[in-house]
């Protein structure tokens, strides 16, 4: 119990230092705001898979429809995406699924974008690494005062290798279970 605890502060500790960064400030928005032209690209993607002009996508032509709007989400990415859109599985996708599945993968490769971009926030040295130095230093200039005890701990925490410091991968562990 008292380590799922440590975790669970490990988490909100990490995850209030990337808000306090802005990193993610209009993260829920950035899928709902496409532009004019964003919604034309992706209506005239949708038109063209459209084979036969019937206000729908055949589930097996989704990959090549996302694809030709310059994304490119693995088949497995592709698979979820269908998953999570088409819950009555009737095998196809209509344009508010299709356009629901591009804001949704959008919205991941920001995502990932702000993860990096914070890392190397931490990551003072570029080293690939985020030390308890280096972590330590990013807490002060936010104002944040923790005990060595606690950075320490939060190293600890997040360090699944068992090196005493966070790679990218940890890293984006910890804030988003990734």
């Amino acid at each position: 119990m008292e380590k799922e605890i440590d975790k669970t502060v490990t988490h909100y500790s990490f995850t209030s230092l990337y808000q306090l960064m802005n990193f993610d400030h209009g993260y829920l928005s950035l899928g709902d705001k496409l532009s004019d032209e964003q919604l034309k690209e992706v209506r005239e993607a949708f038109t063209l898979f459209d084979l036969k002009n019937e206000g729908k996508i055949a589930n097996d032509k989704v990959g090549q429809a996302v694809r030709s709007l310059g994304l490119n989400p693995s088949e497995e990415e592709v698979q979820l995406m269908i998953r999570e859109v088409d819950v009555r599985g009737t095998g196809f996708a209509v344009y508010a699924e299709f356009l629901a599945m591009f804001k949704r993968h959008q919205r991941d490769i920001s995502s990932e974008d702000e993860i990096k971009d914070a890392f190397r926030v931490f990551d003072k040295e570029g080293n690939g690494y985020i030390s308890a130095a280096e972590l330590r230093h990013v807490l002060t200039n936010l104002g944040e005062r923790l005990r060595d005890e606690e950075v320490d701990e939060m190293i600890r925490e997040a360090d699944l290798t068992g090196d005493g410091q966070i790679n990218y991968e940890e890293f984006a562990h910890v804030l988003v279970g990734k």
